[in-house]
């Protein structure tokens, strides 16, 4: 008999540096993409004590007003005095961008390098996957963590938990057994807040305040929406206090919260990050074309855990591997679902670009609370189109 086990998954909140950091190389790609849906962008970002630093390759016909992007999505996060970790007045902001390699380029244009077609802007391997734990067909555990650090942001924003600062995180674990979710075993959380000693009276008074307050507006709301039972051993704010906090507390970067953008750890990731990517850089295209792949195999019950790998080469179109697993748990053997879902789905750049219309500017909606198991029209890859094209060839 199979005994049972615990899993772990985090998220962040938008004002976490790092998503800051996500946040503006993905604005700066939808500004571009909006001008010129052509355009060609690696862009990274830094974040740190008053100082927004932004770097990158772009090749484009639209213009770029870097520091009017990173204020815009300060704002909007709430980094508007330096006491929450950030002024988005005062921030100086340093951009050091410049074209695209001429070596890269020519690999993914149509009609150059060495093939006519438009080939993978990088090599790399990228996964996916879609298991039945939740409607969104996600893990568990990243799916509540992800719920629970919007859920921060939302009561933040819309006044009801004013003390509320824009840095925070979430933690889940959830216990298993061989037939999936049994419970919540404890649920984590650390926000950032306003300093409250003048009002409390002293920092065990105020923590006392912030976890009856997080435990019952944020945390208990989360889980019993989803259903499942939860022990009620909640940790908020572990070291007790967290006033100061953000860029100023902690330096940020693009792309260090991979586990975070995609499936908790539950399913493996690929070699490389998402924001601030244009769809020509198949880390980012080809990673969303296998969320779309397993997800739609998962929705037509296929299987009930699926995960995609793919590779490429570099300036070639063709992957160089494809193949899939469920676990055990597929109608179809691997290998003949590998080459059903081969066959159906397009795996060349250009095709999976123009699949999931992926030049539109629709990047920064994902820069929070995950890549995946989304809801809404900007979130393409999340669609489960296929399912009948998948029974129809079965």
């Amino acid at each position: 008999m199979e005994e049972n086990y615990i899993f772990s998954s985090e998220s962040v909140g938008e004002g976490h540096p790092d998503k800051v950091c996500d946040a503006i190389s993905d604005a700066i790609l939808d500004n571009l993409l909006e001008q010129d849906s052509h355009s060609r962008v690696a862009c990274e970002t830094l974040a740190t004590t008053g100082l927004i630093v932004v770097s990158g390759e772009v090749t484009t016909n639209g213009s770029l007003e870097v520091e009017h992007i990173v204020k815009d999505v300060l704002t909007d996060i709430g980094y508007v005095d330096e006491a929450l970790g950030m002024d988005n007045e005062k921030v100086k902001v340093i951009a050091s961008i410049h074209a695209q390699s001429s070596d890269i380029s020519q690999g993914v244009d149509e009609g150059t390098g060495l093939h006519e077609e438009q080939g993978a802007g990088d090599q790399g391997l990228m996964f996916g996957f879609a298991c039945t734990e939740t409607p969104e067909l996600m893990p568990l555990p990243i799916h509540l963590s992800h719920r629970l650090a919007e859920r921060l942001a939302k009561l933040r924003k819309d006044g009801t938990m004013p003390w509320i600062r824009p840095d925070g995180k979430s933690q889940v674990t959830v216990e298993y057994n061989s037939t999936g979710p049994l419970s919540v075993t404890k649920a984590v959380i650390a926000t950032q807040h306003d300093d409250m000693l003048a009002e409390k009276g002293s920092e065990d008074k105020e923590h006392e305040f912030i976890k009856s307050e997080v435990s019952a507006q944020i945390i208990k709301p989360v889980l019993e929406e989803f259903g499942i039972k939860y022990s009620g051993e909640f940790i908020v704010n572990g070291t007790g206090r967290f006033v100061f906090g953000g860029p100023a507390a902690d330096t940020g970067l693009t792309g260090r919260k991979i586990i975070v953008d995609t499936y908790g750890g539950y399913a493996p990731h690929g070699g490389g990050a998402f924001s601030g990517k244009d769809p020509s850089k198949v880390d980012r295209s080809a990673t969303y074309m296998a969320r779309y792949i397993a997800k739609n195999v998962v929705a037509a019950e296929l299987a009930e855990k699926c995960e995609i790998q793919f590779s490429y080469s570099i300036g070639v179109a063709e992957p160089t591997s494809f193949s899939i697993k469920t676990f055990g748990t597929g109608k179809l053997g691997d290998d003949e679902l590998t080459k059903v879902t081969r066959d159906l789905f397009p795996l060349k750049p250009a095709a999976i670009i123009a699949h999931l219309d992926l030049k539109k500017p629709r990047y920064r909606q994902t820069s929070a609370y995950g890549h995946f198991g989304r809801e809404g029209e900007n979130f393409t890859w999340e669609k489960t189109d296929m399912v009948d094209d998948l029974h129809n060839l079965i």
